[in-house]
């Protein structure tokens, strides 16, 4: 009744048991009180009985462009008037509901005497979220939302290729020792230009939780402090307009401030230092200070005027946040009680009193956005068919901005994650507060809508991770193991629902992160729905029959096709198996290091096998460059719809951004793009590159192979 398993199926044929501490813990995240046999009883009784006098659910759901079908409300009691209120306010009335099961053929017929009328057709429904009304013979109201979505998203217009870089990983010679959004637009544009690539995709630009005073910050873009609002560490502060219009001292400081960021960026390129994104934004965020203190023209007063209207009490909030942690520290679990409740008058007295720090944050988001706008346009500008991909973190941190702001929306004390499987006995716990259904039923998905709206206005497509935790979520107890949690169901209608309302209001493309164990039927409806999937060539194998590499005809279409992801081994690193080498040095193998290297060898040599067999692969492997290039012939021959391609392949990088399983044992997110020699590469020596530009020749031969004629020179 309140979407709470109490088993799950790991495979087909296997059933586990939830614990019962597991299922009590997260009914009473959801406010049941499940404690006692007594207890289940009353709540079982009370939920019953609500169900029983609901005449609406919380939250509607129509399809546009479905099949003819009775809507939601039919079955309301015969006599019921029903009307729609519109986003726009306007009113839209529905005939009365007819008694129930007297239609003939279709057409309605009389109670009593059983002859035909003609049907009362519905008024057709806006795209929108409205508000749905209801009142019974008998008085009896309700109101819910309604969500009117179109049934499918409309597929890319055409097959296209594009790039997938960790941005902080892309340093130019203009970066302030990680990657910005100024590089972000130099890459779009070459790529769109020179190597007519159709979009790039981004990690989550989400804004970050700052390092407190005396440690450092996550570097994980996967946990953020907020997914609504962008980054600024991601500025280009050479670009913000008021820049150039600093003098004396301040001009002087901020040369300064740009003289410790080139030297912070070569400490990176030539000295092998990891990427700092604490320092980088402790030299940012002087920088913006001084930029902070040029007055804005007319004109730019106006756009940030409308930034602000535009967000409103979110943005307030998200600011508030930033200017309390400043204060108190990064996280709010540790402030004085009054100012954890966002609501409060004690926070309110805050907020006025911090009015300057409040109103310098909601500047940086303005500035953020107005970047990542401009990088946006460039792509496009450069023949990009779809631009920018952001990426959508499946949940936020528990101390952050999201967090405190949403209280209501998360389920307290408890954390979402994964279940053990064949790839992690233990299970996993990401650290992630977990949204309640329940509220957002409530809210109409207010929370949910106003994300992807904002992640949706720079962006021709998101991808969301981990798609699945659209229809459940594993949520893990507090202080418990992620092996004692249980699956929580969520209202995966309404949630498409919305995902794609807000995508085609933003003319955009949607891409599930389907990859792992897939609940059956989840990968059918997103693909109904027109969600893209995600699909790596190592783990396309004919899993039903002989287990062999799938031929590239047998690939789904409606996918985004990749060799590798941000947290797989690069296909360099696969082919030369120094995946299993690094894995062994960390004492992450649950198997002998010889065994292990023995079945990553034969994983290889089939796909290599394969790619021979089908002409890709011209002089039968040996050569590793061109086995990666083979590999991206083999992605392109597929129907796949996008093809992306990691940029760390062009240049036989070896190292993964990310090593699930390590902490501080490997350097997680601050590895600059590098060569297979473990040498920092620029963006300007990537454009530059023989070895890219070779790589990106199966791209623009349409993967089909070729040899240079005799005594040509590379390009």
């Amino acid at each position: 009744m309140h979407g709470v398993a109490t088993s799950y199926s790991p495979s087909p044929d296997r059933t586990v048991p939830a614990a019962d501490a597991a299922v009590i813990a997260a009914l009473a995240a959801l406010d049941v009180d499940a404690s006692t046999p007594d207890a289940v009883r009353r709540a079982l009784t009370s939920r019953e009985a609500e169900l029983a006098a609901r005449l609406l659910p919380p939250t509607v759901v129509v399809w546009q462009g479905t099949p003819e079908a009775p809507p939601p409300w039919a079955g309301l009691p015969p006599g019921t008037r029903v009307w729609v209120e519109t986003e726009w306010g306007e009113r839209v009335e529905f005939p009365e509901i007819a008694p129930r099961g007297n239609r003939v053929g279709g057409r309605e017929t009389s109670p009593r005497s059983g002859a035909q009328a003609e049907p009362r057709e519905a008024p057709p429904l806006p795209l929108g979220v409205h508000r749905l009304r209801a009142t019974t013979p008998d008085a009896q109201t309700a109101t819910a939302h309604l969500i009117v979505a179109p049934h499918r998203l409309p597929p890319p217009r055409e097959k296209s290729y594009g790039i997938l870089v960790q941005l902080y990983s892309l340093l130019s010679r203009r970066s302030w020792g990680m990657g910005d959004l100024g590089d972000l637009a130099e890459l779009a544009a070459w790529s769109g230009r020179a190597l007519g690539a159709g979009f790039v995709q981004v990690n989550p630009l989400h804004a970050a939780v700052p390092k407190p005073q005396d440690g450092a910050s996550d570097p994980s873009p996967y946990r953020p402090s907020s997914r609504r609002f962008p980054d600024p560490v991601h500025l280009r502060v050479e670009d913000i307009p008021e820049y150039a219009h600093l003098e004396g001292e301040a001009r002087d400081l901020a040369a300064h401030l740009t003289r410790r960021a080139a030297a912070l960026r070569e400490s990176v390129l030539q000295q092998g230092q990891l990427i700092d994104r604490d320092t980088v934004w402790a030299l940012k965020l002087k920088a913006l200070e001084l930029i902070r203190e040029v007055p804005l023209g007319p004109g730019r007063r106006a756009a940030y005027n409308d930034f602000l209207a535009e967000h409103g009490e979110a943005l307030e909030d998200h600011a508030t946040w930033y200017a309390l942690a400043e204060r108190y520290g990064p996280d709010w679990h540790t402030w004085p009680a009054p100012l954890r409740d966002p609501a409060s008058p004690r926070t309110a007295r805050a907020r006025r009193e911090l009015m300057d720090r409040v109103d310098f944050h909601c500047r940086l988001a303005w500035l953020t956005d107005a970047q990542l706008a401009a990088a946006q346009r460039s792509a496009r500008d450069a023949g990009m068919g779809i631009g920018l991909v952001h990426d959508l973190a499946v949940g936020v941190h528990p101390a952050g901005a999201d967090a405190w702001a949403q209280q209501r929306h998360f389920a307290a004390g408890m954390s979402a994650g994964a279940p053990p499987d064949a790839f992690n006995a233990r299970g996993q716990d990401w650290g992630l507060p977990p949204w309640r259904p329940d509220r957002l039923a409530e809210s109409g998905y207010a929370p949910y809508r106003a994300l992807l709206r904002a992640l949706l206005r720079n962006a021709g497509a998101i991808r969301i991770d981990h798609v699945m935790g659209l229809f459940r979520l594993w949520w893990v107890p507090e202080g418990r193991a992620p092996t004692e949690g249980t699956y929580v169901r969520y209202d995966a209608d309404a949630m498409l629902a919305v995902l794609a309302l807000e995508a085609h209001r933003a003319g955009a493309l949607v891409i599930g992160e389907d990859l792992g164990t897939v609940e059956p039927g989840v990968r059918e409806t997103l693909q109904r729905h027109g969600v893209l999937g995600t699909s790596v060539l190592w783990f396309e194998r004919d899993w039903t029959g002989t287990g062999r590499p799938l031929p590239p005809e047998r690939w789904r279409a409606d996918c985004l096709a990749t060799a590798t992801t941000h947290d797989l081994p690069s296909t360099a690193a696969r082919i030369t198996g120094e995946h299993v080498q690094l894995r062994d040095r960390l004492g992450l193998l649950a198997r002998p290091a010889a065994f292990e290297r023995a079945e990553a060898a034969a994983d290889v040599a089939e796909w290599l096998a394969l790619l021979s067999r089908l002409g890709m692969l011209p002089g039968g492997g040996g050569n590793e460059q061109e086995e990666i290039r083979a590999v991206h012939r083999f992605l392109l021959a597929t129907p796949a719809r996008m093809i992306g391609v990691w940029l760390p392949d062009a240049v036989g990088d070896r190292r993964p951004q990310n090593l699930p399983g390590t902490w501080d044992q490997y350097p997680n997110w601050r590895l600059p793009v590098a060569d297979a020699e473990g040498r920092p590469v620029t963006l300007e020596e990537l454009a530059a590159s023989p070895r890219v530009h070779a790589f990106m020749d199966v791209f623009r031969t349409r993967g089909e192979p070729r040899t240079a004629p005799p005594g040509a020179r590379p390009v």
